[in-house]
């Protein structure tokens, strides 16, 4: 009797051991398969900018841009770039760091946290806001028009997105 329970035990964690292994394995594998393009862009890249005070004509004084060259090497090259959905009218989406609550519109961010989309094909797909999507497209800085976003991703196409 005590052999059985021996033998019953040792089949028991042979069997424990084995299944642990080969589940493993399989996720890695799906892992892989699933994936997407890590991004090329990063928030922290784009966070890494500096500000000039210069005359404008119709503002007075502004602090305007002055991007990195990482950056500005960039520039027209096709990126990869994850972000929270933030529509700013009926036919205008922003990419933002954080969700609404918190974007830059809230004051709760800087102007280096949100950039401009424009959708492959002039494209207005449905979006809801703060869904987090990663985006391919076209990268595009600006550095001189205060009234326009720092950042765009243009010819934008939704890669992944998740509710």
């Amino acid at each position: 009797m005590r052999n059985y329970i021996k033998l019953s035990l040792a089949l028991v964690v042979f069997i424990s051991m084995m299944s642990f292994s080969g589940s493993t394995t399989s996720s890695v594998k799906t892992t892989n398969k699933s994936s997407v393009a890590a991004d090329t862009l990063t928030w922290k890249m784009l966070g890494d900018i500096k500000y000039v005070r210069k005359k404008h004509a119709t503002y007075g004084e502004v602090e305007f841009p002055q991007v990195n060259m990482k950056l500005k090497m960039m520039q027209k090259k096709t990126v990869f770039m994850s972000g929270f959905i933030v529509p700013i009218d009926n036919k205008n989406y922003a990419l933002s760091k954080n969700v609404f609550a918190a974007c830059f519109f809230c004051g709760k961010s800087g102007p280096e946290t949100i950039a401009g989309i424009k959708f492959k094909g002039g494209a207005f797909p449905k979006l809801k806001t703060d869904t987090y999507v990663t985006l391919k497209g076209t990268f595009r800085y600006n550095e001189t028009d205060v009234e326009d976003w720092i950042y765009h991703i243009e010819d934008a196409v939704i890669i992944s997105q998740s509710k």
